[in-house]
Order: structure tokens, then C-alpha cells, then sequence
């Protein structure tokens, strides 16, 4: 007999539901660089302000580091992917789901094989100088830049 604790949340529910939009959205305008510069910069736009600087940060260091890859949204996180259009490295806010703190997170596509172990997410509170020259080493590395 399923329970109130079975299945999705209320926000992972609301997660699926903002992703089958985000389809319907790349269908009706196309998968262009253009429609997901956009619809990144609204998802950024709509975050809590701690999150937006987060992700803001985040926007323009893979700007700087890795041009090739392409913004998009995923699940409403912003999102850049390879030129297949598989994502390479996402960012979760915070407050996407009651979390204490950000992720910075990287998909199958991230070029960061290192033997049989490693990273694919980190806990994100804080750009710093040093997050950032170890999160611009990283997204280097998984863009193959």
C-alpha cells in the first residue's frame, strides 16, 4: 500500500514538471544557442539572490573557460552541454530543494575520468578565489578545453 513517503516530492514533482516544459519550449523555439541562452539567463533570473550570485559566477566561468559548450536549462538548473547536446556540467541552487547548500555537478559527457574514481558534484556555499580556480580547473577539464 503506497504512503504519503512514497514516489516524488512535492519539488522533485515540480522538477519533472519544469522539465517537460523545458522540452516543450526547446520543440516550439529549437534547440539554438540563442533559446538557451534565454531560457539559462530566466532560470538564473527567478533564483533567491546567495543562489543567482552562485550561479551567476558559475554562468561566467564557463563563459571564460569553455565557450563551446552551450547553456541550457535541465530539470530549471542551468545547464551547458557538448556539442551532442549531452550535459556536461550542471548548477542545483540551494533552494531548488530546501538544500543548505549549492552543487556544482558534472554529467557522464564531463571529461573528468581519473582511473577508477572520481569527483562528479561538489557542495557549493561560497565563490571565493580559491573555489573559483578549482571549479574553472574542473570545468576546463570536463569541457575537454
Amino acid at each position: 500500500m503506497a504512503t504519503k513517503n512514497d514516489g516524488l516530492s512535492a519539488d522533485e514533482r515540480a522538477a519533472v514538471k519544469q522539465r517537460a516544459a523545458e522540452l516543450r519550449a526547446q520543440a516550439k523555439a529549437g534547440k539554438t544557442r540563442e533559446a538557451g541562452e534565454q531560457a539559462l539567463r530566466a532560470a538564473i533570473a527567478e533564483l533567491p539572490d546567495h543562489d543567482r550570485e552562485l550561479a551567476e559566477g558559475i554562468d561566467r566561468i564557463v563563459k571564460d573557460v569553455a565557450p563551446h559548450l552551450i547553456p541550457k536549462t535541465w530539470y530549471g538548473f542551468p545547464a551547458y552541454t557538448d556539442a551532442d547536446g549531452k550535459i556536461v556540467v550542471f548548477f542545483k541552487a540551494a533552494s531548488k530543494f530546501t538544500s543548505r547548500y549549492a552543487t556544482l555537478g558534472f554529467e557522464e559527457a564531463a571529461q573528468l575520468d581519473d582511473g577508477d574514481l572520481w569527483v562528479t558534484s561538489f557542495a557549493l556555499l561560497e565563490l571565493t578565489p580559491d573555489t573559483e580556480a578549482r571549479i574553472t580547473a574542473h570545468i576546463r577539464k570536463a569541457a575537454g578545453a
